[in-house]
């Protein structure tokens, strides 16, 4: 039996881990969580899992009640009760699935704690991949991927030796607007952007789908997963979302993971490495059905935060921790309708070209970057707003 700790169990991941795991009672048990604010899906799940025993929450003003009506469960709040949660002893594994900056530090609890991690949390490498990369070399913790392309990756480096590989290629559905034109994206409304054509995600990272910026952090995510050089890592447009990444090899053979837009497929692989187990509620692949894939090259120009991505992972220090906490508030301003869809754009660069740059961040450094570019991007959307 695997104990779980799962952060940011009412989100979308969150909640398909639920259900993964809900098919798997043999092998896996929650046993903590956390919600955020989402109090009245804390209470369902808490029916659904007897076995959880801490839970961390976003305000404290909510612990007293909760407290009451679950004597049996620790609760705990905010940024040092996702902490502690990390520190505690009795799991075996982290599923963080947390959105944002604030899922850094678990990602680099749980490891020193010796912990595994299976992470959805991009932004724990995009930001602090340096540090994580030091921090796993000193304990025994592994990092599984959640994300589809990089399972998908994972999947295709098993039984291939690091040294054989050539390029690892990154696929993309190319979001909301991949056929609007520049010209095309100066209008577009927040629910347009939010209407992704293949899969069911969050609000931040389905916009951050629409202007690729997603992508960019799977690229520099890939870089730490699998210690390949940026030049070595490409992205692909295909609209289909059936190939969920491949691997080149130097023999030129090219390995790819195929499967339809599901992403228990990848959280329960996670989990269950190195064995597959059956999946619940889920149809195969229907090659009957299936009569064509398209794949195009991405073009950096159309899509500019990609190229900025590239450019920050070579660079590394602060510059993550700059980028995302800079696209975070910029895509919070656009779905609260105070910058256009462009603006997160020039709001990321502006970030980047005014906040001072430190090339050995420690993690004082990244937060104070994260919290400068947030204040820049505060400032950036009032301008635009009066």
């Amino acid at each position: 039996m695997k104990r779980l700790l799962l952060l940011g169990a009412s989100g979308s991941i969150g909640l398909q881990t639920v259900d993964v795991v809900s098919h798997h009672r043999n092998e896996f048990c929650i046993i903590g969580l956390s919600v955020g604010y989402q109090i009245d899906k804390l209470h369902e799940l808490l029916k659904q899992l007897p076995e959880v025993k801490r839970v961390c929450v976003a305000e404290s003003e909510q612990l007293a009640s909760l407290q009451k009506l679950y004597p049996d469960i620790l609760f705990e709040a905010g940024e040092s009760g996702l902490a502690a949660l990390c520190a505690w002893n009795e799991y075996d594994m982290l599923v963080n699935a947390l959105v944002g900056f604030r899922g850094l530090i678990p990602t680099l609890t749980a490891i020193q704690y010796d912990k595994d991690v299976a992470l959805a949390n991009k932004e724990s490498l995009v930001v602090g991949g340096e540090l994580i990369k030091a921090e796993l070399e000193k304990h025994s913790s592994k990092l599984y991927p959640i994300d589809s392309e990089h399972s998908a990756i994972f999947q295709c480096l098993k039984g291939n030796e690091h040294r054989a590989v050539d390029k690892l290629i990154i696929t993309a559905s190319g979001g909301s607007f991949r056929d609007y034109t520049r010209e095309q994206l100066q209008h577009v409304s927040v629910k347009q952007a939010l209407s992704h054509p293949n899969w069911s995600m969050g609000s931040r990272i389905t916009i951050d789908s629409a202007t690729m910026m997603n992508k960019g952090f799977e690229v520099i995510e890939a870089h730490y997963l699998f210690d390949i050089p940026y030049s070595d890592i490409t992205t692909l447009i295909h609209r289909e979302s059936i190939v969920h990444s491949m691997v080149q090899f130097k023999d030129h053979a090219i390995l790819a993971q195929l499967g339809t837009p599901d992403m228990r497929i990848p959280i329960q692989y996670a989990l269950t490495y190195p064995l597959r187990e059956k999946i619940y509620d889920s149809e195969p692949l229907d090659f009957d059905n299936l009569s064509t894939l398209h794949f195009q090259p991405t073009d950096l120009k159309r899509y500019p935060l990609l190229k900025t991505a590239y450019e920050v992972g070579a660079r590394k220090g602060n510059s993550g921790a700059i980028m995302n906490g800079a696209d975070e508030a910029a895509v919070a301003h656009f779905l609260a309708g105070r910058i256009s869809f462009l603006d997160i754009e020039a709001a990321v660069q502006g970030a980047l070209e005014h906040i001072d740059y430190v090339a050995n961040a420690t993690l004082s450094d990244l937060i104070e970057a994260d919290r400068n570019a947030r204040t820049y991007v505060d400032a950036f959307a009032e301008r635009k707003h009066l």
